[in-house]
């Protein structure tokens, strides 16, 4: 499990929670079910209505991909590849071929493929590229998912505020005093609800989910750089030391924040010009 995401989850309703039981001697009226059911069944309709359901099926994954320590074994990917070149630097290209299958990482499987088959710089840059615009693709549409939904939250929040105004103000004219407070907790509670969803549970999750795709990018482009180096037949310490030279400057730019649309393939390595590549 992800430490961080649950610590927050956790944390931020205990707070909640907290302030609630300390600023009213009935905590309960902090509940309300036809408030929640509008907010959540409210923000659900309208975000169905906005995706194809098979995009929309597609939450339950990835909020469970959110939940785990996913770990993206940048290590691992570098010593396999430099297993293979060293492999084809010396000429043994059948037993590179048998150490290719039991790669894990079918991208990286991929590009080396196409090199021990003789591929072009050009088509390498292409295909990886391509892939790698795919997968940008697919993925920020699942956290824009999410930015929708936060989108939609306080809206339902703010219309059940409405309905419980309306509510009040009829009871009001027909002398049914008891039931204006009724009408007025259904009024606030709901966009209570509608805030708390979304800040504290939509948006959060859209930039864990931004921040994972940006790191899957910055160690894609680290493979197809990886793989051009090795087609080149550059010597296996030279790839392994340049490939571990771009993960820590790549590593240091993600946690500076210098990304948002700016990284591609556009990372330079230390000893080579960066290579220019297509989103």
């Amino acid at each position: 499990m992800n430490p961080s995401t649950l610590l927050g989850m956790f944390t931020g309703l205990a707070i909640v929670v907290a302030a609630i039981g300390l600023s009213t001697e009935d905590p309960t009226s902090f509940l309300n079910l036809p408030g929640l059911l509008l907010v959540v069944g409210g923000t659900v309709a309208a975000t169905l209505v906005s995706y194809p359901l098979h995009e929309l099926l597609r939450v339950f994954r990835v909020f469970g991909i959110v939940l785990k320590n996913e770990r993206l074994y940048a290590e691992r990917d570098i010593n396999e590849l430099v297993e293979v070149a060293k492999l084809k630097f010396q000429g043994q290209i059948s037993r590179a071929d048998e150490k290719l299958n039991r790669i894990k990482n079918p991208f990286l499987r991929s590009g080396m493929q196409m090199v021990l088959d003789g591929a072009s710089s050009e088509d390498l840059i292409t295909l990886m590229q391509w892939r790698i615009s795919r997968m940008r693709a697919r993925e920020r549409a699942e956290a824009q998912i999410f930015r929708t939904m936060a989108t939609f939250a306080p809206a339902f929040g703010m219309l059940g505020t409405l309905l419980g105004l309306i509510n009040m103000l009829s009871a009001m004219d027909a002398d049914q005093f008891g039931a204006i407070g009724t009408n007025m907790a259904l009024a606030l509670i709901t966009t209570l609800y509608g805030i708390l969803l979304s800040n504290m549970f939509f948006k959060p999750i859209a930039l864990k989910l931004e921040r994972r795709t940006e790191q899957r990018v910055m160690l894609m482009n680290m493979m197809v750089e990886g793989v051009l180096l090795m087609q080149e037949e550059r010597s296996p310490a030279f790839i392994r030391e340049t490939l571990s030279s771009f993960l820590a400057q790549s590593e240091d730019e993600l946690r500076d924040g210098d990304r948002r649309g700016e990284r591609g393939a556009r990372h330079p390595s230390p000893r080579r010009r960066p290579r220019q590549a297509s989103e």
